[in-house]
């Protein structure tokens, strides 16, 4: 946890000045309150990872404090510092949530070393909670959000074909969820224990497809400086997701029929065939046997992905899921950016519904996630949502100033709508500057000096 931020509460000046230098000498990051009901106040805007807080002070003392703060924020980790002799306080305090405690008058080495016990505790707590949720994320077909007939019938599809080893061909628009789908097939399957490994066809450069999805020897061209396993070696015993398969040039196509018709592969350079035990899963966004009648997919190959298609319906022809969706990631997020973010307003909801979602449920948690970032806590009303959303006319919260005349209310108007596209862009690349400048189609440099100009 790096830099972790302590809030110091205490009534005692003299000791938050002590602990404020103490601690800062140690490289944390400090803050102190007087009281009990400041602390409180306090939380939402700096969001400490530990709490050191005394437990005689005026007004809120520190237990009730504590008990009010376990309440809004359990995730903060609080220390009680008790005057000598109230150990029984300090136990109670412990019941109550605190992590710990300590007397008066302590010992700076003491203090600092059940800091560092405690930052150590939460940073541990963080990672087994992360860990938990990735290993829950994508795992089986309960954790797929659907109410959605369509996707009741896609999910019964994939539960049916899970435990063969029947190759799958998915596809559906961009971010529909196909990876999510092979995840579910991959864990599903007696192959589970293996390992699914996944690949973007769209996103290796085509002279490296062969040695990504192969491996190549060592020496074998002028950057083999080491001995590489390709894609379907790491993938032994279990499975090998081809994702965007449709950007494969057909000299890849060549090569990957005969992997699937062999079960052998060769590294680059290498001479003895590899016996490879992997199940395929495939993906597209693209319609292949379009690109089969222009001749840029070998048709031999789509035959051979093509064995049990499954097909994912976009998110707009499944708008009831998009309550569910808003639910889950306000969750998500909340946990992952310590938010505190309690509902969606029911016009954001409408509007949210009334969307067309071009780029589908990847799209959506982009908005809510950004919408989240916005609102912080409570319920995220019409004004967080992104203007897209909304429509770019209306720009909410603009007070035209009739006095400074057509031009200068354009200018604000522009200036405002550009911010919106920008910030909009910067969150469907991923804050990805490249791809930013790109979808906007201006320059790398244009944009950092825009976002530099807006604050972004």
């Amino acid at each position: 946890m790096k830099n972790p931020r302590v809030l110091i509460v205490d009534d005692e000046e003299k000791i938050r000045k002590v602990l404020t230098r103490l601690l800062e000498d140690e490289d944390y990051n400090v803050k102190s309150v007087e009281n009990g009901q400041k602390a409180i106040s306090i939380l939402v805007s700096y969001k400490p990872d530990i709490i050191l807080m005394d437990q005689n002070m005026p007004g809120l003392n520190g237990i009730d404090a504590l008990v009010t703060i376990k309440e809004k924020y359990p995730s903060i980790t609080i220390i009680i510092i008790t005057a000598h002799g109230e150990v029984s306080l300090a136990v109670d305090a412990i019941k109550k949530g605190a992590y710990d405690y300590l007397e008066k008058p302590f010992d700076n080495d003491k203090l600092l070393l059940l800091i560092k016990r405690a930052t150590d505790h939460q940073r541990l707590t963080i990672e087994i909670s992360d860990l938990k949720r990735k290993l829950t994320e994508h795992k089986s077909f309960e954790s797929i959000i659907s109410s959605n007939d369509k996707m009741k019938k896609v999910i019964a599809q994939a539960r049916c074909v899970a435990d063969t080893d029947t190759t799958v061909l998915i596809q559906g628009e961009s971010g529909v969820g196909k990876e999510v789908i092979a995840n579910a097939i991959h864990q599903s399957s007696q192959r589970n224990k293996g390992p699914f490994i996944a690949v973007n066809c769209g996103a290796i450069p085509q002279g490296l497809i062969e040695s990504e999805l192969f491996g190549h020897e060592k020496g074998s061209f002028t950057d083999a400086k080491e001995t590489k396993t390709g894609k379907f070696e790491q993938a032994k015993g279990g499975t090998l997701f081809l994702d965007e398969l449709g950007e494969l040039p057909l000299d890849a196509q060549v090569k990957l029929l005969r992997v699937l018709e062999d079960k052998k592969i060769t590294r680059i350079g290498g001479i003895k065939p590899i016996q490879v035990d992997v199940r395929i899963l495939s993906a597209t966004n693209k319609n292949l046997e379009e690109r089969v009648q222009k001749g840029s997919f070998r048709l031999d190959l789509y035959y051979r992905l093509n064995i049990f298609p499954i097909q994912i319906p976009p998110l707009r022809e499944r708008k009831e899921d998009i309550p569910l969706f808003i639910e889950h990631f306000i969750n998500k997020y909340n946990s992952e950016l310590s938010l505190h973010v309690k509902n969606m307003s029911e016009h954001a909801v409408d509007q949210l519904m009334n969307y067309s979602w071009p780029g589908n449920i990847r799209d959506l948690q982009n908005a809510i996630q950004s919408a989240m970032i916005l609102c912080r806590e409570g319920t995220i009303t019409s004004e967080f949502l992104p203007m897209r959303i909304k429509g770019y006319p209306m720009i909410d919260g603009t007070k035209l100033e009739f006095d400074s005349g057509l031009d200068e209310n354009l200018k604000s108007l522009n200036s405002k709508l550009e911010k919106e596209m920008i910030n909009e862009a910067l969150s469907k690349c991923n804050y990805n500057r490249t791809e930013t400048a790109n979808l906007l189609k201006i320059s790398r440099k244009t944009l950092f000096n825009k976002m530099k100009h807006y604050n972004l």
